[in-house]
């Protein structure tokens, strides 16, 4: 028997994504898909589900929405989606959560980069954090799981095994990270507009990307030490894929092998993360719930390598691994 699927949210590319993989998971029907703006057939918002999805639009509230599903997709934006979670949880569905909204420890620390308060503070720092590879225990059978944002996942899948380990220093660690322009959504905006963006690449965000405090919360919960990252994103003129190099200080005098021994290790029995040799790029990885990771030691730093697709891994596949564990299907299906 199919679980009914909801998406709160469903115009924009991640959602689109995220319909495309739960049409060919043998475990769900797909009962509804929302907008507050939209009233049209999911197909005439995204023509390439012509034929394979023609639900209509609708602007539901939260507990009509969880009448007809028993698990919700919110891929709404930060703090809407915390607005109508609670109501949705009261109405008897499972969410899984696109938004930043319950991925913070804090609602002070969510008020300072978010600017607002946190519609439903009493979740913060008990809703798990979607990363299966760190948190699968946690993430099967919630209620609620905060799906992870697409640069803190390239950058912990990358770092969280070498702080465990204790092979590199928690301070100091420099993250360089680029992104296609649909990690920016699907609303205009001047800088993805492509005369602006189009043979350009620029910093954005720099000392004030909201991904800060995400990446520092999971890594030094899962490292066991308080990690402050410096974090500068790019903006990159292709599509779809993050790449994203991290430099970090060694502890002790520790070989490239070492450092590579560690993550295959730590990733040996993980269906989704590979350790390659080669440098990765984000072709590799294109239209893939797969993170490909190395790593280097060049003169006294070592330098971890990790590419996925923001769209997927980043964000719709991970959804959907995570949605596997909390219903009890096997975490790979459809991916």
């Amino acid at each position: 028997m199919a679980t009914r699927v909801a998406i709160m949210g469903a115009t924009g590319y991640t959602a689109l994504e995220l319909i495309k993989i739960l049409l060919r998971h043998p475990h769900v029907e797909i009962v509804a898909v929302t907008s507050r703006q939209e009233t049209a057939p999911i197909s005439s918002i995204h023509p390439s589900l012509t034929g394979k999805l023609d639900l209509p639009l609708q602007n539901l509230s939260p507990a009509e929405i969880s009448a007809r599903a028993e698990c919700v997709f919110g891929c709404l934006p930060h703090g809407a989606s915390a607005e109508v979670i609670p109501e949705v949880l009261r109405g008897g569905a499972r969410v899984v959560d696109f938004s930043a909204d319950y991925r913070l420890a804090s609602a002070e620390v969510y008020q300072e980069w978010y600017g607002h308060k946190h519609p439903d503070p009493e979740r913060l720092g008990v809703v798990p954090y979607g990363l299966p590879e760190l948190f699968r225990e946690r993430i099967r059978g919630a209620e609620l799981t905060a799906n992870p944002g697409c640069y803190p996942t390239s950058v912990i899948l990358a770092l969280s095994p070498l702080l465990k380990a204790g092979l590199i220093f928690a301070e100091d660690i420099v993250v360089d990270s680029k992104s296609g322009v649909s990690g920016a959504g699907r609303s205009p905006k001047l800088t993805t507009h492509f005369p602006e963006c189009n043979e350009s690449v620029s910093a954005y965000g720099v000392g004030r990307h909201r991904h800060v405090p995400e990446i520092d919360r999971i890594l030094s919960e899962f490292g066991g030490r308080a990690t402050s990252v410096i974090f500068t994103p790019h903006l990159i003129p292709m599509d779809r894929g993050i790449l994203s190099t991290t430099y970090s200080r060694p502890q002790g005098d520790v070989s490239e092998e070492a450092v590579l021994d560690c993550l295959r290790e730590f990733y040996k029995d993980e269906p989704f993360v590979q350790v390659v040799d080669r440098l990765p790029g984000t072709k590799d990885t294109l239209g893939t719930n797969f993170c490909h990771i190395t790593a280097r030691v060049v003169r006294g730093r070592v330098v971890t390598i990790s590419c996925i697709d923001n769209l997927v891994k980043g964000a719709a596949g991970a959804a959907v691994q995570n949605f596997n564990l909390m219903f009890g299907y096997p975490e790979t299906t459809a991916l």
